[in-house]
């Protein structure tokens, strides 16, 4: 699984042997049952047990902003601030030629059409500073800009991060991303 390394992997398996068998039984039908009823949402394409995802069904979310991320990590994320409050796109994924992943992998097309239908005045492209997310973005960016204003997030340094340790590109964006104080 990701981020779950060989030795907490070993940990939760010793874990799990060590329990009751119904408490293990409990947990397999807790993750079968997930499988089962999460999806996606017909809108947005986050993560929903229901057609439409609570956010898309929320009347006080700003229809009109829609921000535009990798995956449904990155809604729980920008959530956790509880600064955003408009509404989400997840593109499941970023334009990779190397891996095979062009624009017709990812929500790219249901995004534009979303877009088109009106309504959305401006969208935050919040996808990954790595190439294949500044090559994702590039490309979204070419197709919205003639139907709604077309921002991206600021990247830079982290709170409490030292300059010596940032490298070249991370300092060039935070120079970019600069802004007015007062």
């Amino acid at each position: 699984m990701p981020g779950v390394g060989p030795k907490t992997a070993q940990r939760l398996a010793l874990h799990i042997l060590k329990r009751p068998e119904q408490d293990v039984l409990a947990l397999a039908n807790a993750l079968i049952e997930a499988k089962k009823q999460v999806g996606l949402c017909q809108v947005c394409f986050h993560l929903s047990a229901e057609p439409v995802c609570e956010i898309c069904r929320n009347p006080n979310r700003d229809s009109s902003l829609l921000c535009v991320v990798e995956d449904s990590r990155d809604v729980i994320a920008l959530e956790k601030t509880r600064e955003y409050r408009g509404k989400y796109h997840v593109l499941g994924g970023v334009i990779s030629p190397m891996d095979g992943i062009g624009p017709e992998q990812i929500n790219i097309q249901p995004l534009v059409r979303r877009v088109n239908q009106g309504g959305v005045n401006e969208v935050i492209l919040a996808v990954s500073p790595s190439v294949e997310g500044e090559t994702t973005t590039l490309y979204i960016a070419q197709l919205l800009k003639p139907f709604t204003r077309v921002t991206q997030i600021a990247f830079g340094l982290p709170m409490g991060g030292d300059l010596e340790y940032a490298d070249e590109v991370t300092l060039a964006r935070a120079l970019e991303g600069r802004r007015e104080l007062l």
